[in-house]
């Protein structure tokens, strides 16, 4: 798992001021939104004696903690201590870990990481989201599957005749064409020819009065460090488009949620349409994905076997491999799964821990701590 970059937590409209509970790498996270609408990360961990802080309520712009009560900012500081006499000083390393947050594209996403801002990677853009020409669905399934394994199938054009036959591949001519992957330091972009069948159902309707012209339609893979995916399909009806947010609860269980835009059929009367049709794609990759093995996706590239139509996930795998030396890998040791004991405090550092060195100090003893009395 990757860390130090910005991750699409929740669904925007799911965030409001009761605190919401969220998982990524391994972690618990409390989201909520201040009485301005700013939504707050924080960790979900009283720093006193460990309460869920997304069990608690929200007081102002600060969340209170269901156990002891100690109100924490939006800044993770400790504000208030109950059971303190007024005139006693709050101590300095009364805080939780804060993450920068905001609000775009219809997702609330966090840095999680503790890089200074000009060094961060930035959040793609999603163009399609501002467009009033498309209209957007929200989907999501959880997979028990590593989140590397989701995030590569969707950008597998090969294995679209097999897994999802007629509904959406050719099984006659899985032949991929030869492409190029435009890459930069976050991004691979490829433009793929498939031949796909014409759509079925409501959508068939409409494609019978737009017949295919060519023999095969221009699909646009690409991925976007650290866990998105878009898939662009350039349908004779309109444009279909979906990113992918593969978001990792633990090493082997992956949330998948989904922005769907299409700019066919934009009423909201087929929404739901829309919506069976994103999840029966992700049916059908479900099982061969839960299956795979190893689980884990191989640190070296000689340990699958590769061919030209898996440019992207090469290039994913190698622009990895470089991240990973330059200490952005999150591995076992340092991450809490949810499916056995947790043993440690969080330990995904936020920017507080770096422009504090006190604060830093006393985290890294928290967590030794807990290691030792596990």
């Amino acid at each position: 798992m990757l860390k130090n970059f910005w991750y699409a937590l929740e669904f925007a409209d799911r965030v409001g001021r009761e605190p919401a509970k969220v998982t990524c790498l391994g972690q618990d996270f409390v989201l909520y939104r201040t009485a301005a609408g700013a939504p707050v990360c924080l960790s979900d961990l009283c720093v006193h004696r460990g309460g869920a802080l997304s069990m608690g309520t929200v007081v102002g712009d600060c969340i209170a903690c269901p156990y002891h009560g100690w109100q924490y900012d939006a800044d993770g500081a400790c504000v208030r201590i109950p059971a303190n006499p007024a005139e006693r000083l709050i101590p300095r390393k009364a805080r939780v870990d804060a993450y920068p947050t905001v609000e775009r594209y219809g997702m609330v996403w966090a840095f999680l990481g503790d890089l200074p801002e000009p060094q961060r990677p930035p959040i793609p853009v999603i163009p399609e989201h501002d467009d009033p020409v498309f209209r957007m669905v929200q989907f999501e399934m959880e997979v028990a599957a590593n989140y590397e394994r989701t995030f590569e199938n969707v950008v597998d054009a090969a294995h679209t005749p097999f897994v999802h036959g007629t509904a959406f591949g050719n099984p006659d001519k899985p032949e991929i064409p030869e492409f190029e992957v435009r890459k930069d330091d976050w991004s691979a972009t490829a433009d793929i020819k498939l031949s796909p069948p014409p759509p079925k159902g409501l959508w068939g309707l409409l494609a019978k009065r737009k017949p295919y012209r060519h023999e095969y339609v221009t699909v646009t893979n690409a991925w976007y460090l650290p866990n998105i995916v878009k898939l662009h399909v350039r349908l004779p009806i309109g444009d279909l488009l979906l990113y992918d947010f593969n978001i990792p609860l633990s090493q082997d269980r992956t949330l998948i949620k989904i922005l769907g835009y299409r700019n066919f059929f934009t009423g909201a009367w087929a929404d739901a349409n829309a919506r069976k049709r994103i999840g029966k794609i992700l049916l059908q990759d479900q099982p061969v994905v839960e299956n795979q093995r190893p689980e884990l996706l191989p640190f070296d590239l000689a340990d699958e076997l590769h061919t030209r139509s898996d440019a992207l996930q090469i290039a994913y795998r190698r622009r990895r491999a470089q991240l990973i030396k330059d200490g952005w890998w999150l591995g076992d040791d340092d991450i809490i799964t949810g499916d056995g004991p947790r043993r440690t405090a969080t330990v995904i550092a936020s920017p507080a821990r770096t422009d504090n060195p006190e604060l830093a100090s006393a985290w890294v003893h928290k967590a030794r701590a807990g290691k030792e009395q596990a």
